[in-house]
């Protein structure tokens, strides 16, 4: 069960394909309105939202926030693919969370460590 971002929207962050204890699988179809370029080339922030979700899903507690990401892009991304970003826990610290990241089309796009922390109360209240 899903216990966060619950509201991301599925059009430009992606929908979850799987969730687990410590795992997440996100997929993302890219759309025209994402294309930066005559080419189609994809902006790197819909690669990188996609990644995030995944790490947060695989968290997956109700206030978990990124608070550090360290991400290469391996490769870009066109028009009209679609984006599977995988995201594992590694290592839970109290209320810190490390999570590998990776994302790919054909290819792999995006790899990477992201931080997470989980407030005890939501970041907004």
């Amino acid at each position: 069960m899903i216990r966060t971002h619950k509201l991301a929207s599925k059009e430009w962050v992606g929908e979850a394909v799987e969730i687990k204890d410590g795992f997440a699988k996100v997929r993302l179809k890219t759309r025209e309105e994402m294309k930066v370029d005559e080419y189609g080339l994809v902006h790197g922030g819909f690669t990188f939202g996609v990644a995030d979700l995944a790490a947060m899903l695989a968290v997956n507690e109700e206030t978990v926030v990124l608070y550090k990401a360290e991400v290469k892009f391996t490769a870009p991304v066109k028009v009209g693919e679609e984006i599977i970003a995988t995201a594992k826990v590694v290592e839970v610290n109290g209320r810190k969370r490390k999570v590998e990241v990776e994302a790919w089309t054909d290819k792999k796009v995006l790899e990477g460590i992201m931080y997470c922390y989980v407030p005890e109360k939501h970041v907004l209240s």
